[in-house]
Parts: C-alpha cells; sequence; structure tokens
C-alpha cells in the first residue's frame, strides 16, 4: 500500500474506533452497536480493492480486538473485517465512483449480517455463546437497520476522501517532468538528424566541386562549403 493511503486508513480507523466506543456504543440502543468501524472499511475497501481492503480489515479487527472495553479473544474481529474488507473490495466500483446509492447500500446490508453471522460463527467455535443469549435474529435486524441508517453520512464521504487522497500531485509532477524530458529527447534527436543532412549534403556538394576542376569560382564556393560543413561539425561535438 501507499504511504498516503496507510496515513489516511489508519487515521479514519482510529477516529472511527474512538468514536464508536466513547460515542455510539454508551447510547445503549437495543440489540445491536452501530458499527462505525465495519462501514469505514468497507468505504476504505470500495476505493482500494479487494487487497486494500482486507489489510485494512485486518488492522481495524486487530485495533478493536486490543482497544478496551474488548471481552473477547483477540484476532476475532479482525477475521471478521479482513473478510468482510476482502469481499466489499473484490466489489469495488469503477474508478472508485459511486455511480448510484443502490449497491454500497446492499454491500452495507450484506455486509452487517454477514459481519454478525461470522463473529457469531468464530465465537461458537472458540465457546464464547454470547449470541445466543442475546437473540441472534435481533442482533442481525439492528445491526443491518443501525448500519444502513448511518451508511449515508459516512460511506460517501470516505470514498470521496480516499479518492482525492489518490491523486498525489508530486506523482503528477514526475509525471510531467518525465515526458517534458521525453519530448527534449525527440527534439535532440530531430535536431540531429536535420544537421547531418545537411552535412552530408555539404559534403557531398564540395566533392563535386573538386572533382568538376571548371574554375575558380566553383572551387573557392567548393571551398567556403567545406568549411562551413567543418564550423557545423565543431558546433554538432559541443
Amino acid at each position: 500500500m501507499r504511504v498516503n493511503r496507510i496515513l489516511l486508513s489508519s487515521s479514519l480507523v482510529v477516529v472511527a474506533l474512538v468514536l464508536q466506543v466513547s460515542v455510539l456504543a454508551r447510547l445503549h440502543l437495543p440489540g445491536a452497536v452501530p458499527d462505525l468501524l465495519l462501514l469505514t472499511v468497507l468505504g476504505l475497501a470500495m476505493v482500494y480493492g479487494h487487497v486494500g481492503g482486507a489489510l485494512i480489515g485486518f488492522g481495524a479487527g486487530l485495533l478493536a480486538d486490543l482497544a478496551p472495553p474488548a471481552d473477547h479473544a483477540a484476532g476475532r474481529y479482525a477475521l471478521v473485517l479482513c473478510v468482510i474488507g476482502y469481499l466489499a473490495g473484490l466489489v469495488k466500483p469503477e474508478n472508485g465512483q459511486l455511480k448510484s446509492a443502490t449497491g454500497p447500500m446492499a454491500v452495507v446490508v450484506a455486509a452487517a449480517i454477514g459481519s454478525t453471522l461470522l463473529y457469531a460463527g468464530v465465537g461458537a467455535l472458540v465457546g464464547d455463546t454470547a449470541a445466543r443469549h442475546v437473540g441472534l435474529t435481533s442482533l442481525l435486524f439492528t445491526a443491518a437497520l443501525y448500519d444502513l441508517l448511518l451508511a449515508p453520512f459516512v460511506v460517501p464521504g470516505l470514498m470521496a476522501l480516499a479518492r482525492r487522497a489518490e491523486n498525489d500531485p508530486l506523482a503528477d509532477t514526475n509525471s510531467s517532468a518525465k515526458k517534458a524530458d521525453i519530448s527534449t529527447g525527440w527534439l535532440s534527436g530531430g535536431t540531429g538528424l536535420r544537421i547531418g543532412s545537411q552535412r552530408g549534403g555539404l559534403g557531398g556538394r564540395g566533392g563535386l566541386g573538386g572533382r568538376g576542376a571548371l574554375g575558380g569560382l566553383k572551387v573557392k564556393a567548393a571551398r567556403a562549403r567545406t568549411a562551413r560543413a567543418g564550423r557545423i561539425k565543431g558546433v554538432k561535438r559541443l
């Protein structure tokens, strides 16, 4: 991943985690907690693609596993968000730009339901049965509802910010400099070809003048052309 992607993704993930733990979790809404971290991973994955989405999801999930008041095994949510980020990156819009809101909203609903099911499934494998006591159906419904209501305020803005960060002015400057160097080389090559053709033409005329020997004027003209050709050669060497 590029440096600007890493810096932007890290900053957004940290801000999303702080807001989720300190604000959204304290609302005590019925059922699930609105997952701002999941929406952040989705927004970035739909711009950076499946590889970037998987890396961002793993990092965000691992940070959530280690941040208090986490009460589950470390790596559990990292696995969930890594898979979700990878799958969301596979449906990346062309050029990272949204053409309609239907596709991203469907991705948000599918990600909310899929992450809840995957989290509960991994918990069942490690002996965590908290989802059974709360009610899996209620968790699925509330998770999809809350994330869907929050997504229009989060996902489009994150995608626009990520696309804007991709327009690196330094890269544009370097590409312009390369184009300028290439054009300079073409101009230099063209000039050399023109001088070479003049040199050959002048040398040929000098030879014809020497071979003809039709008079003093022709000899002087041939000498003048030869001297001029020598000056052109000297300039070319410099």
